[in-house]
């Protein structure tokens, strides 16, 4: 059963959340063993939650749109009291103190929290290899990455571990893995969804998403997750428009436009190239129109992103000093014991993004690069509201080229950068953008297409989805 059949069977009592809860609790344990998509499955305090959505069944009352549902969460959204590590040995161990907001969210609707799921060591990467406990290998096929660095979130959907689950996106990763694992992925317009209890990467970027074996499902927990938080400032205040209830509402007189830089690129593979063209002749045939557009500030996408991002990041991980919380190893004094700390705590990439964000904000460089790219940024935003003012959403690949194997980009981080080329400019620009699955390529390993769309044009972008997703082999 998907999500909504899940739930709609444990409000009406035809089968119980127990049942359910057990039933996925069998299959983490006969596969996660091999994928590493879970580093911490909670048991006891899943059965606990599922008894309670139980209850509420049998006492007449209805648990809300997730009854029963078990939904994965990515490690680094805060439970208060379970084990929150980010996938780094510098937080191995800490139990934070308060519960992220969409976690309580997804509680309030009825969902069970299954587990944390693996991750790039503080969401940075595109594989899932930089974890400090060891990398998530792909349900298709365990000599493949994930993607990442929601990889373990992707392949928890992918491997049925779970029918929801949730991850951070921040340059493309809810998006790439999705398209890598051959699941739905979502990346919310900035300030959709609240960011409390999120542990930040880069927070002019980061957002929380969902991702769903259908987009249906998606569209379930995105209208779950979403709202205004006053605990976040960069929450959006007004009421928003929820998605599920339009979903069927079809394509016709749309305006799609085919990202022509993104889409004919250097990089991307000829069958990734080709399941773009495939699902705008879909689009077309179900009543839209369809279009070549340009934007060429695009290109310069990569470049701003591993400057913005890196800079947010050295900021934001200059908590982690050994004195707080967290790992300490000791020193013969504060600075000793910081430098010490740090080195170990912290894994490769991390280390290399935090020189890199450092050098971006000193004195004497700021300007000639952390300001330089917060200036393409903007370039960056004005391209799409251009293009916009023609089409409706957007279409280009999520990912250049299928899932790569495991250890194949680890040596050039150059390489690795590039798998998110598709799928950062969107972030740069705050706006919502999802990867539906189109069939597979030469390697059988899935493919994904890219539907952007503008801010808070969630309700369009899922529109043309569900058709997308109709028409895919």
């Amino acid at each position: 059963m998907n999500a909504i059949e899940i739930a709609a069977s444990v409000r009406a009592g035809e089968v119980s959340a127990r049942e359910v809860v057990e039933g996925y609790l069998a299959t983490i344990d006969a596969g996660n063993g091999e994928l590493n998509a879970l580093l911490l499955v909670g048991e006891q305090a899943a059965r606990a939650a599922a008894d309670e959505v139980d209850a509420a069944v049998a006492a007449g009352n209805d648990p809300g749109p997730l009854a029963g549902v078990p939904v994965v969460l990515k490690d680094n959204l805060c439970q208060r009291g379970v084990v929150t590590t980010c996938g780094s040995r510098i937080l191995e161990g800490w139990r934070p103190p308060y519960t992220a907001t969409v976690v309580d969210a997804v509680t309030r609707a009825g969902g069970i929290p299954l587990g944390k799921a693996n991750l790039d060591e503080f969401a940075m990467g595109s594989s899932t290899e930089n974890s400090a406990f060891g990398p998530t290998r792909n349900p298709h096929d365990s000599t493949r990455v994930p993607g990442g660095s929601s990889g373990g979130s992707a392949a928890c959907v992918a491997a049925k571990f779970a029918p929801l689950a949730l991850g951070s996106d921040t340059g493309g990763s809810i998006r790439q893995p999705a398209a890598l694992c051959g699941v739905v992925g979502v990346k919310p317009t900035y300030g959709r969804v609240s960011r409390y209890g999120l542990v930040a990467f880069a927070s002019s970027l980061d957002q929380i998403g969902p991702f769903g074996a259908s987009v249906t499902d998606a569209a379930l927990l995105l209208d779950v997750i979403s709202g205004h938080d006053r605990r976040d400032s960069t929450s959006i205040p007004e009421t928003l428009t929820p998605v599920s209830p339009t979903l069927e509402n079809g394509v016709a007189k749309l305006r799609v436009g085919v990202i022509d830089e993104l889409t004919n690129g250097g990089g991307v593979a000829l069958e990734v190239r080709a399941a773009v063209l495939a699902a705008a002749a879909a689009l077309e045939a179900a009543g839209a129109t369809i279009e070549s557009v340009s934007l060429p500030s695009t290109q310069f996408g990569l470049s701003a992103y591993y400057m913005i991002a890196p800079a947010e990041a050295s900021s934001n991980l200059a908590r982690y000093d050994g004195v707080r919380y967290g790992l300490r190893v000791e020193g013969e004094n504060l600075a000793a014991m910081n430098e010490r700390t740090r080195d170990a705590g912290f894994g490769p990439e991390v280390k290399r993004r935090i020189m890199l964000g450092t050098y971006a904000l000193s004195a004497g460089y700021y300007d000639a690069y952390y300001g330089r790219a917060q200036r393409v940024r903007t370039l960056i935003t004005r391209d799409f509201n251009r293009v916009y003012e023609g089409c409706d959403v957007l279409l280009s690949p999520t990912s250049p080229t299928t899932a790569f194997k495991l250890g194949d980009r680890t040596a050039d981080p150059m390489t690795m950068y590039q798998s998110d080329v598709c799928t950062i400019p969107t972030n740069l620009a705050g706006h919502p953008a999802m990867s539906v699955p189109w069939g597979t390529g030469a390697d059988s390993m899935p493919v994904g297409v890219q539907i952007l769309a503008p801010a808070l044009a969630e309700a369009t972008m899922f529109r043309v989805a569900r058709v997308v997703e109709d028409a895919a082999p």
